[in-house]
């Protein structure tokens, strides 16, 4: 297993593939296809789960092709409108794959603004594997621990030995707990699942806003059903049109371009590490931290865990969604190059959704299951599109570029996994929706803002919103962007195609 395999576990990012046939678009015709009518005709009974949300659980079946089998439950919440005159629902997902809906809506509710809350029942769901919904589960908390430590990056034979052995207890453990579920968990599925809640929600179209990931699941949406598109926002897109490895050297640059704008906003902070250095300088001595916790991993004071070089990397990457979160990678790395590594690993904690406990969410599960069905099945290393090479004192110097990158080839990380995929289609032009419209950051780590551009140009009806700012996703950071989206979400009328908001509004 290649590098890219485990680093690029971050929300939003899937491993998508090209060079496939398109199914047959299901746009108006599945609501009335033999035995799916009794899933399009259910009304969701919502009972109170504190606050004023309202909890219901949606019967979907567990494949589609097979509407009289198994059925399984989404778990759904929503916020009823507050008032005004009631549009319908927004349907909203927080990304991953594998984020939760429901815990995405209770802790970021009050930040759609009040046009949105009042005119809208705000709605979310954990999509199938994730969750409170069926969920697929692979390994126990200290099981995880323990796999997410294991040095990915081997440079010696028994390195590679104890890397290829964790990969295969992984496997089984997913196989083991989860087979039934997982060839029924990819993003085609999901997008049907979305379509038979917008009809118990009782709305003729969707209203939709995701997120990261969530713009993948919007897309397909949009192109297996365009006729029932309302309003669609897509925010931090993701381009189904790139390789598996250009997306791996594509989010590697990402990463490094977001990590340049922290080192230099660090210098201007007083307890800035990298005082009186430059931006490559500063690469490279966070290289060194992450290869000296390769040689010995660096102690934690929470517990007795180590800090590996997989699990500072995670940390790193962790701070970089946000520039909120710019400080505490600041301590993190001041308490790491002195030997220290509690700050990175609360990092990737927060990241890899660690609880107290010890426990995990499952979004490490759900991601790699959703990813592995969404993609065709490949045996061999691929090439990538580009070599990875650190300069020094490159005037552009890489880190996670050289990470993701693996310097040759990858190994296809789903190469041996325990399901049959169901590969979605690497054109999504949603041919006869209503204006989709798209937002990309010019400095997001995870999903670089070029992705957002093609994905624009993709759809029929695309229109491209751009936020001049740092950050995974815009929404949420940008008063001019919220007010662009809430606009369009309540009217259907988009902004000029290519408007640009300031960093700040």
């Amino acid at each position: 297993m290649g590098r890219a395999s485990r680093l690029i576990t971050v929300l939003g990012v899937g491993l998508l593939a090209t060079g496939f046939a398109s199914p047959a678009r299901a746009d108006q015709s599945s609501a009335g296809k033999p035995g799916l009518d009794r899933f399009y005709t259910q009304r969701l009974s919502w009972t109170g789960c504190g606050e004023r949300f309202q909890c219901a659980r949606l019967t979907v079946p567990l494949d589609y092709r097979d509407p009289g089998g198994e059925t399984i439950q989404i778990a759904v919440i929503r916020l009823p409108a507050a008032g005004g005159k009631r549009i319908g629902s927004l349907v909203t997902n927080p990304g991953g794959p594998g984020g939760s809906g429901l815990e995405f809506l209770r802790e970021s509710n009050a930040s759609f603004g009040p046009a949105l809350r009042a005119q809208f029942d705000l709605v979310s769901f954990d999509p199938r594997g994730v969750g409170e919904s069926t969920p697929v589960r692979c390994l126990t908390g200290p099981e995880q621990d323990a796999y997410l430590a294991v040095d990915d990056t081997p440079e010696t034979r028994a390195e590679e030995k104890a890397l290829k052995a964790a990969e295969h207890k992984y496997l089984k453990a997913c196989e083991r707990n989860s087979g039934h579920l997982l060839p029924h968990v990819g993003t085609l599925d999901a997008a049907r699942d979305m379509d038979v809640l917008r009809a118990a929600l009782g709305d003729e179209r969707l209203s939709y806003l995701g997120f990261s990931y969530g713009t993948y699941l919007g897309a397909v949406y949009a192109d297996l059903f365009p006729k029932r598109v309302r309003t669609m926002t897509l925010d931090g897109a993701i381009d189904p049109a790139l390789t598996d490895n250009e997306s791996v050297d594509n989010q590697g640059a990402g990463f490094d371009l977001a990590y340049t704008s922290f080192v230099k906003d660090c210098f201007k902070a007083a307890n800035c590490p990298f005082k009186g250095r430059t931006v490559a300088k500063a690469f490279a001595e966070t290289r060194r931290l992450l290869k000296r916790a390769d040689r010995k991993s660096l102690p934690s004071t929470t517990d007795d865990r180590k800090v590996t070089e997989p699990v500072a990397l995670t940390g790193i990457m962790s701070a970089l969604y946000s520039a909120d979160t710019w400080p505490e990678l600041r301590h993190a790395l001041t308490k790491g190059f002195k030997g220290d590594g509690t700050g990175l690993q609360s990092l990737a904690d927060f990241y890899n959704e660690r609880r107290p406990d010890g426990t995990y969410s499952n979004i490490g599960d759900a991601f790699r299951a959703v990813n592995c069905a969404d993609r065709p099945r490949s045996t061999s290393a691929t090439a990538h599109s580009r070599p990875v090479a650190y300069v020094e004192n490159n005037e552009k110097p890489t880190l996670f570029a050289d990470y993701f990158g693996d310097g040759d080839d990858t190994t296809d990380s789903c190469a041996n996994w325990p399901a049959e995929p169901s590969p979605v289609p690497n054109s999504l032009p949603a041919k006869g929706s209503a204006p989709i419209l798209v937002v990309g950051t010019l400095r997001d780590s995870a999903t670089p803002y070029a992705q957002a551009k093609a994905l624009a140009r993709q759809f029929d009806s695309g229109v491209l919103l751009t936020l001049d700012g740092d950050g995974h996703t815009a929404f949420f950071q940008s008063e001019c962007v919220r007010r662009q989206v809430s606009t369009y979400l309540l009217t259907g009328k988009t902004p000029r195609n290519g408007t640009v908001c300031a960093a700040g509004t």
